[in-house]
Formats: C-alpha cells, structure tokens, sequence
C-alpha cells in the first residue's frame, strides 16, 4: 500500500468522524475513532483463529492458573502479538446480529479481549462510556457498520503500514484538540528532526541482515517519536529488527501509545503506564536509542519525597545522584533518567531530548542544575545542542533546543559540543493556517540541512559561522570566586541612631530602666556631635562611658550599640578582626565568574584590582569537589556564542518619522476643530 493509499485510508476514516459533528465536540473525535481502528485492526488479525482460540478455551481445566491459560491462547491467536478474544462475536458476525442490539454485543467484544487488552479500552481510553454516548446519539451502528467496511487484514496493509496509517490519524486528532495537544504531542517535522539527527551517522552500522535496536521514550506520550524512529529505521534498512519500550502517564495517551503497538505487531506489554521519575517500569534495561519530549517547566513537588530518596540513599548509583533541579521544573530528572540507561558496549546510546531553555542555564554554581550540566559535560556525553525556532509546538510559542548525548563519540567530537543556532528565518516557514500556538514548522529541506550542518561538525566555515560552532566542554565552565572589600564604618550619636538602637531585639529584651541608663551615657558621655573614623577609637571612648557611668552592658548589646550608630563611610579606617585582618563588607561583597581553563589570580589581577585595589579573594569560599579556590559551575548561554547586533536605526529616519506622525496628528485634531 502506497503513503498516496494511507491518505486515501486516513480520509475515509476521517470522514466517518465527520459522522459525529453535532453529538460529539471535535476534540473528542479521536476518543471514538481511535478505539474503533484498533478493535477493527485486531479483528482482521484475530479472525482466521478465532475459532480455534474458543475451541481451545473451553477445552483448558478450569483450575488453570491465569498466566498459563494467557500464554496459550497467546500462541494460539497470534505467536507475535499477545492478545486473544473469547467474545462469540467478530465484526462479521456482528453485522449478521439486529442492530438494536449493537451495543450489549459490542460490549460482550470489547470486555472479552484478553486483560492486557482489556484494560486498554475499558480502563485508558474509557470505550464502554463512548459506546454508550453512540449508541445514545443513535449513531452506534452507523460507525460499526463504516468500520466493518474497512480492511486492516495484515495481508491487505502490513504493520509499518499501520504505523503510517494510525501515525497520520493522531496527527490530525491532535491538531483539532490543539488547545492541550502541546502535553502529549510533538509536532511531526521536530520528531523527524530528532530521529533524523539520532541515525545520520549510523547508517552503516544499521544496514545488513540480523540488526536489532532497541529504542525508549520516558515520556512516550501518544507514541509518534517511537513509531517514527521505527520507520525511519524500517526506511534504512527494512530487515532491522526494532523493539520500542515507554512509559506514559496520561491514561488516554497511554492507551493510544499502546493501542499503536498493538496495531503495529510489537509487544504492548513495553509500554508501561505510570510516572517514570518514581516507578521506573524499565528498571536494569539499557536501549540504543533514547528520545523524548518530556513536560516543561512541570514541578515534582508532590512526588518530591521519593525522588530525594532515591538521589539521597542510592548516590551515584541512583539514577539523580549527579543533582536535583529546583522542583518546579523535572526536566533534567527526565534527562538523568536516560543517561542512567545508557548501554555499556560496544555500540553504546544516542539520546535526543528536546527541552525549554531552563536546563541551559538555570541555577548558579554549586546549584542542582549547574551541577547536573557540570556531570554531563565532564564526562564528556553532550555532544550538540540545536536551538529551534519558536512558535513550533502547539500549547507554547516559548525556544526549545534538542540535546543530542552519546557514551560514545567519535574521537572529532570527544571533548567537544557543537551548538547549532537553527532558530533564523532560514530554518522555518509560516504555516498558512496556525494550530494554537503553533505558527511555525521545519521543512523538510531545513531539516536536512540542520542535519548536515550537525553531520558534517562545521565549526564557524565561510558562510556558517553564524550558525554553527563548536566548543571544547570546559568552555561552558566557570570558576565562581568570592570578590571581598574591607569594612569601613563611622560612629556618631544621633537621634535616629538611637531610634534604631530601640528597635533592635537585645536592646528591646532589657527592662525600661536599663535602657534608659544607656540611652542617657550615650547622650551625655559621649562627646556631641563628635564623629569617629576608626571603630576601635570608638569602642574605647564607648568603654570609658559606660564604665563612668557604672553600667554593664552584654556583648549582645554592646553588638546593637556599634550597629545601631554606624553607617559605612569610605574615609574611615579599615574595620579589623580579632586575628588583625579586614573585616569584609557583606554589603559589597561580590562574585565574579571566571573561565575555567583560566587562573582565578590572573583574572583578579586584570579584572578586579585595577578598579578596586583593596579587594580581595575569599579563599575558603571553595568546591567540595574540587578542593580549589571558587565554586564550579557550568552553564550553555546561546546568546552569548550567536549574539547578532542590530545597529539602531539612523537619528535623521527617526525624527522625519517623528514629523510625519506630528503632520498627521496635526491634521486629525484640524478635522474634529472644523
């Protein structure tokens, strides 16, 4: 069957859609037909041993355990596709039956299936409530009937064809629900992108006869970028052999991502329903490829505790031993998660992951995300970021990048990340019509030359600089180093110091006379008016005028009295500590990032004294990783490598425009006069 066929296929399925305007809103389109298209689908496989499924049913011992009596009807319906059905009914007998009864015989089909299935129609995409609206809008035999038309026998449209046909199907559901397509849905062109990024330099390892790949989605959503890595696989090389696991936590996305299995002879039982951050369905297992989308900007916070757990009591052999990002926002959990099944062989993982730009820069040194960018980069698995153009996806117009990561690298690219800048006109086109937010899309000639840009690693060639470059790792990182500056502080009595004083806690804990007595020595026994520019002058004539006065005053006090009158002041003297070096003003105090691959004293030395002389370096401000002076960090700031300037327009173009909207409000303001 033809992609020309599959359209053809696709419309008429999507006219008996058409049916339901009125009694059905258009998001709720795919609730109905999507169900409908896997039940006929298996049908057509399970006819031609229906009856000898049901032979062997009623001849099996009643006390038979269920997982024997599922593995044979298993082999027995289809030795590649787990799955049987003990209803009486097929779609061909179904026909034969009065139609007033449609509805109890369909139900009898539906909640007969094997449990695996089963809990796909009745429990994810919620059919029995469905059939029972049809059947209510008395619709229901006119969709079974329609259905009953089409041939998904495999002989008449092969698995790969399904996939086509149920991928073009979603596609279009999709973009008529637009409004929260965006949470389980990628744009088609982006997945291709992604795929196509993921094989351009594996191609020879993926042809000849006895390949086998395994590909994982964490967050597999609806299931198109596994269904479409599988074709662009198939399209390589059609005897590769490609399993596809997931997970997937929305009920009805689940039920398509798996119905899409099922439709296509893979094992549905690799996809798995639930969150993949706190129960990994896939634990031990390793994939050569991984791709995803998973949510932006989502928190964790309601499942934080198990995850701190796993980060806290596993470490390093965890999988978010590297970090915790701030919890509202998961994206680099997803991230770590994938990294944590990376293969280790000969063949190795590659990883596609499209992301917000958060996990770019996000977080300071020393921060969960910082420290999660500092773990891949040193260990060298990044291996390109590509910025999209915004406007792509249908619920954001916000940038997005794909992350490309490998354990793997060809020895150009070992120590090395290319940042590909694909965001420009150059690489987008306006679509006609816009679905929600999305207004843009990649064509394919756009997608095949980001591709070749990416293949090919150019580096800032003739032509290119402007949108591609690469960087060796420790470039995005950083040295944060604590920049301090003496205190300098002078003393006087003052109304308003002393207001202050009685609003400090130690002082507002002494009873009415104690404060009073203070406030009184510090009136009369301090000089008026007199100004101090040397704290430990200062102290002593404070000393004298308590003990004159036969005081005693805490340190806790004493602390608020120094606090209370001081105020910073550039003409006094150093303020000194016990161990007789300067104090650091807290007030001035600064950070200062410096490259990594430079010595944070040179950079002080060019950077620092020569404004600020009296500056210094707080060497115990230090890395527990890295025992030197400063803070590691590392962050990947697009603008700064691809920043293009737009030279202001000219003064003389402004002010005649300036002149001309003058002349015409001018003119406006005459006609309401006349």
């Amino acid at each position: 069957m033809s992609r020309t066929d599959i359209k053809s296929l696709s419309a008429f399925v999507w006219a008996i859609a058409e049916t339901l305007r009125g009694d059905f809103k258009q998001s709720e389109y795919g609730k109905v037909i999507l169900p409908f298209v896997v039940l006929r689908r298996l049908d057509c496989i399970l006819e031609g041993t229906k009856n000898a499924v049901l032979d062997l049913a009623d001849s099996l011992p009643e006390d038979i355990d269920d997982e024997a009596r599922d593995t044979i009807l298993f082999g027995t319906a289809d030795q590649n596709l787990q799955v049987y059905n003990l209803s009486r009914f097929s779609f061909t007998t179904l026909k034969g039956q009065d139609a007033k009864d449609i509805h109890s015989n369909l139900l009898d089909y539906v909640t007969k299936f094997s449990p695996n299935v089963r809990d796909i129609f009745l429990e994810k995409f919620l059919f029995t409530d469905q059939l029972k609206r049809l059947n209510d809008a008395g619709l229901l035999f006119t969709v079974f009937e329609q259905f009953s038309q089409i041939d998904l026998h495999p002989e008449a449209i092969s698995n790969l064809e399904m996939g086509y046909l149920f991928e073009e199907l979603i596609r279009r559901f999709s973009e008529i629900s637009n409004e929260t397509a965006g949470e389980h849905y990628t744009p088609r062109e982006v997945i291709r992108l992604i795929v196509s990024l993921l094989l351009i330099n594996d191609h020879d390892a993926l042809t000849g006869s006895g390949v086998i790949r395994q590909v994982y989605d964490p967050a597999a959503g609806t299931g198109g970028m596994l269904s479409i890595a599988e074709m662009e696989m198939k399209a390589l090389n059609e005897r590769i052999r490609v399993e596809l696991f997931g997970q997937e936590l929305n009920p009805e996305s689940f039920a398509i991502c798996k119905s899409d299995m099922l439709v296509t002879g893979h094992n549905p039982e690799n996809i798995a329903f639930g969150n993949t951050l706190t129960q990994d369905a896939h634990k031990g297992r390793g994939f050569h490829y991984m791709l995803s989308n998973p949510p932006y900007g989502v928190d964790w916070k309601k499942y934080k505790d198990s995850i701190v757990a796993e980060a806290q009591e596993l470490g390093m052999d965890g999988r978010f031993g590297a970090g915790l990002p701030r919890v509202s926002d998961g994206q680099l959990l997803f991230l770590q998660h994938m990294i944590s099944k990376m293969r280790d062989d000969e063949q190795g993982t590659r990883i596609g992951i499209v992301m917000n730009g958060s996990p770019l820069f996000t977080g300071g040194a020393g921060s969960g995300e910082s420290e999660i960018r500092r773990w891949m980069l040193e260990n060298d698995w990044v291996e390109a970021i590509i910025a999209l153009p915004t406007d792509l996806f249908y619920n954001t117009g916000i940038q997005t990048y794909v992350w490309l990561l490998t354990n793997r690298k060809t020895r150009d690219r070992q120590g090395k990340v290319q940042l590909i800048d694909a965001s420009s006109d150059r690489f987008w086109k306006s679509m006609r019509k816009s679905l929600g937010s999305k207004r843009r899309e990649i064509p394919a000639e756009a997608c095949d030359e980001i591709t070749r840009i990416y293949a090919g690693m150019l580096n800032g060639e003739a032509g290119w600089g402007e949108y591609s470059k690469v960087f060796k790792t420790t470039d995005f990182g950083y040295r944060e180093i604590r920049v301090e500056r003496p205190l300098k502080l002078a003393f006087k009595v003052t109304e308003d110091a002393l207001q202050a004083l009685q609003e400090a806690k130690p002082f507002a804990k002494l009873n009415a006379a104690e404060q009073a007595a203070i406030l009184t020595t510090l009136r009369e026994g301090l000089p008026a008016g007199k100004r101090w520019l040397d704290r430990t002058e200062f102290e002593k004539a404070l000393t004298a005028a308590v003990k004159a006065a036969g005081l005693k005053v805490s340190a806790p006090v004493k602390k608020a009295i120094l606090s209370a009158l001081s105020e910073r002041d550039e003409d006094a003297k150093v303020c000194n500590g016990k161990d007789g070096k300067p104090e650091p003003d807290t007030d001035l105090r600064d950070h200062e990032l410096v490259p990594l691959e430079e010595d944070w004293r040179d950079y002080v030395q060019r950077e620092v004294l020569p404004f600020v002389p009296d500056a210094w370096v707080d060497e115990s401000y230090t890395d527990a990783q890295d025992g030197g002076v400063g803070r590691v960090g590392y962050e990947i700031n697009f603008n700064r490598y691809f920043y293009k300037y737009v030279p202001p327009r000219p003064l003389a173009e402004i002010d005649a425009e300036l002149k001309a909207l003058e002349a015409e409000i001018a003119g406006l303001l005459q006609e309401v006069v006349e």
